[in-house]
């Protein structure tokens, strides 16, 4: 069961983790992290590769303290990610913002960032529950609908483990910060909300007849599910 935030240890800002510019929009409540992540859905891994860096664009999912990656045995990133420290950033953008200047000009957002050193998960079950958390994260409720995985696949996969102890989250909300000099400026000022929506289902070209579109997809659309033909 996934701890609850107020349970668990506040975010506490390390020389890698502390924020150095508009520190005011930094957050060290626990709840924030958890509400980032849970509402993500890729996450950029950041490991040092043959020794120069690199930004890779993964699926993961969260339990608790513990943030969960996987990928083939044979990925060199993942590899990377076990012998040297790694960082996870995951980004919600919520608006652009306008201003009357074009310094001023910025973003809405939500972002957080993770460091620490990824261990590779072996125990057989702390491994399915890892998988799980991965696809539960991108698709609730898939986990007990379809086929589990085999002891070859298991076998091809590495599964990491990432402590969220050290992790930093800063947001920006709100209206365009102009200076007062530019306020009498006839350019339009506001702020362009940016969201993301689940569309209308589209099945697979060869899924067989009479299987309708499962309650733990439709649920998740924000358009209306045509019916199933």
């Amino acid at each position: 069961m996934t701890e609850s935030a107020s349970a668990r240890t506040p975010l506490s800002p390390t020389s890698r983790s502390a924020l150095t510019r508009y520190r005011d929009r930094a957050a060290t409540d626990r709840a924030a992290l958890d509400a980032i992540l849970d509402a993500g859905l890729v996450c950029h891994l950041g490991v040092l590769l043959h020794g120069a860096p690199v930004v890779l664009p993964t699926t993961y999912g969260r339990d608790g303290d513990t943030l969960y990656l996987h990928g083939s045995t044979g990925a060199g990133n993942l590899r990377a990610a076990l012998a040297a420290g790694v960082s996870v950033a995951v980004t919600h953008l919520d608006g652009i913002v306008y201003a009357r200047s074009a310094m001023h000009f910025s973003m809405n957002y939500r972002s957080a960032v993770i460091h620490g050193r990824a261990v590779e998960v072996t125990d057989h079950e702390e491994r399915l529950h890892g998988l799980r958390a991965v696809v539960e994260h991108a698709a609730p409720g898939s986990w007990d609908h379809v086929r589990p995985p085999t002891k070859k696949e298991l076998a091809a996969t590495t599964v990491l483990a990432l402590d969220l102890t050290e992790a930093s989250v800063k947001t920006r909300s709100g209206h365009p910060s102009d200076d007062a000099e530019d306020m009498t400026s006839q350019a339009w000022a506001g702020v362009l909300p940016v969201r993301q929506i689940f569309d209308a289902p589209i099945p697979s070209h060869d899924l067989a007849p009479g299987i309708d579109i499962p309650a733990h997809v439709s649920s998740r659309v924000d358009a209306p599910v045509p019916a199933t033909p």
